[in-house]
């Protein structure tokens, strides 16, 4: 639909109209996608006519009709294409655009987001505050809307994606749900703080996990399902050898030597072929000298333990920040095993997990995975990543939920243009012109209404900055002198 609209009226991408026809008590709900000039026929001689393009002519403009206002007034007229959203039958919604209003009795009003909110029967429970609208008005969503669905924070980098996935953790953690974040960048290690470094109210609620420090892993709480997926997945061991390596593991298990050090006396004295022995020595000294097992008890920070900690609210976070490409791997095998294992065994209710740059660490099959069979286990989850293309269009058309930061690529936006829960149009028009911290939240969470807001600040500390060179000059510990 196309609605002209005049100087004096501010409207903006994003916003809702209500087109009213009072004959027949229906309503349209339409949302700006795009604003333009009205080409008014003629309009364009009309500039042309008034250009002055000598600018050394004296004279006196006359108009004696008055019409000069007018007709600047018409020059600066506007354009509105607006995608129609749902129809309002005397109250009640119906997500349908088969009936259109009169063109001459119809009254064109500005829909405020509460408003639309309250004739679409949002829920009251479990609000969390986003942040605001176009007309700065609070933006409250239901946090239920994240359970049991897969979500995508995506947008170009410095845009506020991080962001806003910190604010819906600490939103889960505080309705007392259990967050895993698989944390790349150690962007999420202070959510426990606030912006000043001092402790939270969710302080006791955030458990951090170092990979070397306080998070180390013992053969004896492994599954050998687990394990065969840290050396087929992360560490390509070839099936014979994956084989062969059960026959191991099963000894070993059966006569209680689950340990390091046993495993690397068994396989040494394996009867086996050559180049198997080989392989299996190759990966288990990658494990070794990983740094990321031990057979000291004393030094084992069990995993299921933290998880445990989030029963009643609470976030995990595993810091990956200065792992190798081959320990990550390794750490999210044996995280996603473990977690399977538990909602398999009914430990664990359900579980959030979020996942930053997942490219870098999951390898290509595990995105069905995640997304349908895992799914079904509890496990729900929500992908953060500036690299749009990364993530299959399959995910894509099956996400819930999409909070979708400014892209000016064409390729970026075509690709998540994909997602079900939105035509491509408004997708492509309205993020390309979203400031730094504004998002286009689309799918369930916003009754499949593209809302755009303001995402909120956080009194927290946010960690991942940049490093600059040239933000804050140092004096050097050591200046080298001339000579």
């Amino acid at each position: 639909m196309q609605i002209i609209s005049f100087p004096n009226e501010e409207v903006g991408k994003g916003d809702y109209l209500t087109v009213e026809d009072f004959k027949t008590g229906k309503s349209l709900i339409v949302q700006v996608v795009d604003i333009q000039y009205a080409n008014i026929p003629g309009i364009f001689e009309e500039l042309l006519r008034n250009y002055d393009g000598d600018s050394s002519l004296q004279g006196e403009d006359i108009d004696p009709f008055e019409v000069a206002t007018h007709i600047a007034y018409i020059q600066d007229a506007r354009l509105l294409v607006c995608k129609i959203r749902a129809t309002n039958i005397n109250g009640d919604m119906v997500f349908t655009s088969s009936w259109l209003p009169s063109r001459s009795r119809a009254v064109i009003r500005k829909l405020p987001i509460e408003r639309l909110f309250a004739s679409a029967k949002n829920g009251n429970e479990y609000l969390i505050d986003l942040g605001e609208t176009n007309e700065k008005k609070q933006f409250q969503v239901d946090v239920r809307a994240l359970d049991g669905g897969l979500n995508i924070i995506t947008g170009k980098k410095g845009t506020g994606k991080s962001h806003i996935a910190k604010l819906l953790t600490l939103s889960l953690v505080t309705h007392g749900a259990p967050v895993v974040i698989l944390d790349i960048n150690g962007e999420y290690t202070g959510l426990g703080r606030t912006a000043d470094g001092k402790p939270n109210d969710l302080h006791e609620k955030i458990h951090i996990l170092t990979p070397k420090k306080n998070f180390k892993l013992n053969l004896g709480e492994f599954k050998i399902r687990v394990m065969l997926n840290i050396l087929v997945n992360a560490l390509h061991l070839p099936g014979t050898s994956a084989r062969e390596f059960g026959r191991i593991w099963r000894f070993l298990d059966q006569n209680n030597a689950l340990n390091m050090r046993e495993l690397g006396e068994a396989i040494k004295n394996w009867k086996c072929n050559q180049h198997v022995r080989d392989a299996l020595f190759s990966r288990y000294y990658t494990l070794l000298n990983s740094g990321l097992f031990t057979d000291e008890p004393a030094k084992v920070a069990s995993f299921e333990d933290s998880i445990h900690k989030t029963r009643v609210g609470g976030a995990v976070v595993i810091n990956l920040r200065d792992t190798s490409t081959v320990d990550r791997h390794v750490l999210v095998e044996y995280v996603l095993g473990k977690l399977v294992d538990l909602l398999t065994a009914k430990k664990l209710r359900a579980i959030f997990l979020f996942a930053e740059e997942a490219h870098l660490y999951l390898r290509e099959t595990y995105w069905d995975d995640i997304v349908t069979r895992m799914r079904h286990y509890g496990m729900f989850t929500t992908f953060v990543t500036n690299q749009p293309e990364t993530i299959r269009e399959n995910i894509y058309r099956q996400a819930d939920n999409l909070f979708l930061f400014n892209f000016t690529n064409d390729h970026d936006l075509e690709t998540v243009s994909r997602a079900s829960k939105v035509d491509a149009d408004t997708v492509k028009s309205v993020a390309r012109d979203l400031p730094p911290h504004h998002c286009l939240v689309l799918g369930k969470i916003v009754n499949d209404f593209p809302i755009v807001t303001k995402v909120r600040k956080l009194d927290v500390q946010t960690m991942g900055h940049t490093r600059l060179f040239f933000s804050k000059i140092h004096p050097l510990s050591n200046p080298v002198r001339s000579m």
